[in-house]
């Protein structure tokens, strides 16, 4: 059982490392006592002789390890000193071996950037460029272990070695037996299997490990039980005959080019008198019966091509639904199929194709620009000691490369600089002292700074807000009628942006998630501009209904959850949200979502009608939809938005009130940007408003949270 392992450079640089003691990773902590210190120190820096084979001993634990003498590499186990494990040599073989296969060109690339900072008489500022290049490729060092899933290739590493290890102690019969037990088992599978392949059924087991081989049974099974279970049968010319759209045999695939030009008959479109007779419609008529109607009929829906079950957030402790968090680079955690891991020998092929293995100082470039270890490792400890005060030159390239990395992921051009400007202000003056870059307190400030501009100045839980207006004071009726019970107004949110960025689509799914939530929705249509808008919105509500009835989310004796407010189009898209508010006070409704025409930024007149709309009504949320893809646009039509709706609303009316602005923001098309998230700090720059929700999806669950500190990794990752 192994308690440590780690691979490192000659110069101290950690590349990876994984503890499986926590008494070893706490005892660790101090240098003194860590036996890989002890091994960098007395053996390595000392250049004291020792046998990496037989290892030392230091306070009950062993030390391993073996050294890529080319490109200064340290791989590196420890283990307790009484425990006798044979494999430890294979371990330290394999996984050099595949470790070089996999990262051998960025390893190169750092080796070359901490050799530049050994260069003795260069500029300070070259020495920062140095830095900055040493970090930028441990980054990418560090995603590709990730990206490769090198942390799963060695567990199987050493599983293998332990079962080899085995093996060899029992004299091969326990494991033997079973090899032989899952041979008869594929055996007997590839046999059965009738697709007729002879050459499959004599596989070549030499050097397969236990797990490749239960793993090849279980492909076999998968194929008997998909050829047993009748989705594809012989048909009578030798190709397949497979069902067609509507559940009508499609035609049969032929073999032979000559035989199907043979049978296929011309189709006939018309009797040349430009007449078309019903007989003939109905002849060319191959449409089936569209399924969504005989569903609708029945009460159903298809139920997993609107909701993406996997994609379903869960009920919370006080038993709200909580959409699931939006993992920033790597999209749902539910949804994420992963690739089977290659094999070792594919990894080891892989390598010796792109010069992956071997002598890995003859594969440099330029061999001379790798200096001794003892002297790289020298620089490196002893570069940026001392204390030191950090001045506008020190800052500048760190800051115009943070400037530039910022911009790739979309940030906005002006943003990022006065982003990087204001890091920079704070940073002039300060003491930079021991092991600490300069890139790296620029790194940490900026940090910081994100986190505080993402950080949302007001509440983003809706649920709380409809519940707190819910629970206040019923207002005082206004009616003639003494004996009137006085109604409670809804929560009103209220979507708007520029045209196609999904605001009928994104009310949809928050008007799922408030469903989920067992809230009564009511859905204003005041786009009463673009054709189709209404009827859009119709299915929306059409397909929430049955979702309804089918999840269960409904309540007993309260009719339907969700409806529909519309009055065509044409009409004045204020009058109809506020008779829809109406509305929905009157029939007990919690929530009014007001969909409104998409309009661009600059149209002066549309602006004024929009600014109109929050006058009169007043909603509790205005929600911008905008897309995710954006960056100096999305600034402009933000902006622009929220300055029309202030200088718009309120006194351009007559009206007295507080101007209103954007309140929130939600993103669409989220899961097409991978770690470019820029726009959500651009948007919330300009606005100081929270990012409420992020689309990420087709369906009414692709609805995700984006949490501060998943933006603040993605932005400055690599």
């Amino acid at each position: 059982m192994l308690d440590h392992v780690s691979i490192s450079h000659e110069s101290g640089l950690v590349l990876w490392s994984k503890s499986y003691n926590p008494s070893f990773e706490a005892m660790s902590q101090s240098s003194a006592r860590s036996p890989v210190n002890t091994l960098v120190r007395d053996i390595m820096i000392e250049n004291k002789s020792a046998d990496p084979e037989e290892g030392f001993e230091k306070d009950g634990w062993r030390v391993r390890w073996t050294v890529e003498n080319g490109l200064g590499l340290v791989f590196v186990v420890v283990f307790p000193a009484l425990l006798p494990l044979t494999y430890i040599s294979d371990l330290l073989s394999r996984s050099k071996s595949l470790f070089l296969s996999l990262f051998q060109q960025s390893i190169q690339a750092l080796v070359l950037s901490l050799s530049s900072t050994s260069t003795s008489q260069q500029s300070h500022q070259a020495t920062e460029e140095a830095n900055v290049q040493i970090d930028q490729a441990l980054s990418r060092l560090k995603r590709e272990l990730v990206g490769e899933r090198w942390e799963e290739i060695w567990e199987r590493c050493l599983r293998g070695c332990e079962e080899r290890a085995d093996v060899k102690k029992t004299g091969g019969k326990s494991k033997k037996n079973n090899h032989n037990n899952v041979q008869a088992v594929q055996k007997e599978a590839v046999q059965q299997d009738n697709d007729g392949d002879k050459t499959a059924s004599q596989p070549d087991q030499t050097g397969l490990s236990a797990e490749e081989i239960a793993k090849n049974v279980q492909a076999f099974k998968n194929r008997m039980k998909t050829t047993s279970s009748g989705r594809s049968s012989p048909a009578p010319n030798g190709g397949t005959a497979s069902p067609g759209k509507h559940g009508r045999p499609a035609q049969t695939k032929r073999t032979s080019t000559a035989n199907a030009g043979a049978e296929k008959i011309m189709r006939k479109w018309g009797n040349g008198t430009g007449e078309v007779t019903p007989d003939a419609m109905k002849e060319l008529d191959f449409s089936g019966p569209d399924l969504r109607d005989e569903q609708e009929k029945e009460g159903k829906v298809d139920v997993d091509g609107l909701v993406d079950r996997g994609s379903l957030g869960q009920v919370g402790k006080e038993g709200f639904y909580e959409v699931a968090d939006w993992d920033v680079g790597k999209g749902s955690s539910n949804n994420v199929n992963k690739e089977e891991l290659p094999s070792e020998e594919e990894i080891l092929a892989r390598g010796r194709r792109t010069g992956g293995s071997g002598n890995a100082a003859a594969k440099t470039d330029n061999p001379e620009d790798l200096q001794e270890p003892i002297s790289r490792l020298s620089s490196l400890f002893n570069r940026l000691t001392g204390k030191k005060v950090l001045s506008e030159s020190d800052l500048d390239p760190v800051l115009r490369e943070m400037e530039k990395h910022l911009m790739s992921k979309n940030v906005a051009k002006d943003i990022a600089e006065k982003l990087c400007e204001g890091v920079g202000k704070a940073l002039v003056g300060k003491k930079l002292g021991g092991m600490t870059s300069v890139r790296h307190e620029v790194n940490n400030a900026l940090s910081t700074t994100i986190t505080q501009v993402l950080s949302p100045k007001t509440s983003t839980d809706i649920l709380l807000d409809i519940k707190r207006k819910a629970s206040q004071p019923l207002p005082p009726s206004v009616s003639s009628d003494p004996n009137a019970t006085p109604k409670r107004d809804p929560y009103t949110m209220t979507f708007v942006g520029v045209n196609g960025v999904g605001k009928s689509t994104n009310l949809s799914k928050v008007a799922f998630w408030l469903l989920q939530n067992k809230l009564r929705v009511l859905i204003a249509a005041c786009d009463t501009f673009r054709s189709g808008a209404v009827e859009q919105l119709r299915v929306h509500v059409r397909n929430l209904g049955l979702l309804e009835s089918q999840l269960g989310v409904g309540r007993a004796g309260e009719g339907k959850l969700v409806e529909l407010y519309e009055r065509g189009y044409g009409k004045d898209a204020a009058g109809i949200a506020k008779d829809a508010i109406a509305h929905a006070k009157e029939n007990g409704y919690d929530v009014v979502l007001i969909d409104t025409a998409g309009r661009m930024q600059d149209n002066e007149p549309l602006m004024r009608a929009l600014a109109k709309l929050v006058t009169v009504n007043n909603p509790d949320k205005i929600v911008f939809v905008g897309e995710a893809l954006v960056g100096n646009e999305a600034v402009d039509q933000l902006s622009k938005f929220d300055r029309s709706l202030k200088d718009f609303s309120a006194a351009a009316f007559g009206v007295r009130g507080k101007a209103r602005g954007i309140d929130g923001m939600i993103l669409t098309k989220f899961d097409t940007i991978d770690d470019k998230v820029g726009a959500a700090l651009s948007m919330t720059y300009i606005t100081g408003q929270p990012i409420l929700f992020v689309g990420c999806g087709q369906t009414y669950s692709d609805i995700r949270s984006l949490r501060v500190n998943h933006i603040v990794e993605a932005l400055l990752g690599a």
